[in-house]
């Protein structure tokens, strides 16, 4: 089944840097979005062993308990010094106040920098229980000390390869069109999404 112009889904996350970046991505097929933290939703526990399972989980909870489609992001920020932690662990390495200042010293301090990469699971679920997930990532370099305010989470610290700017240096758009979100986005968008018909006139 695919989602049309009109259609309201719950994006499946309290993060407000994810509703910022997959909201515009979502305007013009005419979708909209809600977030599971307007709706008061709680946030299920993690408890797979990937991002492909646990944005399937998350999007799964949302959509039972709402009764329509629901859209989840798993992402999480991979070293290669570090055999690819913290992946899954991303968030959790920033502890519960989400300090990713000392997330990214901790990276640092055990990685010493090197290759990294982003990955995103973008999984939709419908309230009957069938999902379909799509996987994107961004490969690049660590770069020490962070730069840039925008973005959010490890943005700061990760160079893409193919460019001289970190995530948190990047403007949004620039963003959006290469990064991890972005690719699993459309793969999302070619199998899930119906093209918004343009008004004549």
């Amino acid at each position: 089944m695919r989602l049309r112009a009109g259609d309201r889904i719950v994006l499946a996350s309290h993060n407000a840097g994810k509703l910022r970046e997959l909201e515009p991505l979502m305007t013009p097929f005419g979708v909209t979005v809600v977030s599971a933290g307007a709706l008061g939703l709680p946030e299920p526990d993690e408890t797979e062993p990937d991002f492909a399972g646990n944005a399937a989980l998350k999007a799964r909870a949302a959509a039972m308990a709402t009764g329509i489609p629901a859209l989840a992001d798993d992402s999480g920020f991979c070293v290669a010094a570090l055999a690819g932690s913290p992946g899954v662990l991303s968030a959790r390495w920033a502890g519960p106040d989400k300090d990713f200042a000392a997330a990214m010293q901790r990276v640092q301090d055990e990685s010493g920098g090197g290759r990294a990469w982003f990955i995103c699971a973008l999984s939709l679920a419908w309230p009957d229980g069938r999902t379909a997930t799509f996987l994107g990532r961004a490969d690049g370099q660590i770069c020490w000390p962070p730069r840039g305010a925008l973005g959010f989470g490890y943005d700061p610290m990760f160079v893409p390869f193919g460019s001289l700017q970190s995530y948190g240096e990047m403007d949004p758009a620039a963003k959006h069109a290469s990064s991890h979100r972005a690719r699993a986005f459309a793969a999302f968008t070619a199998a899930c999404l119906e093209p918004a018909t343009p008004m004549l006139g």
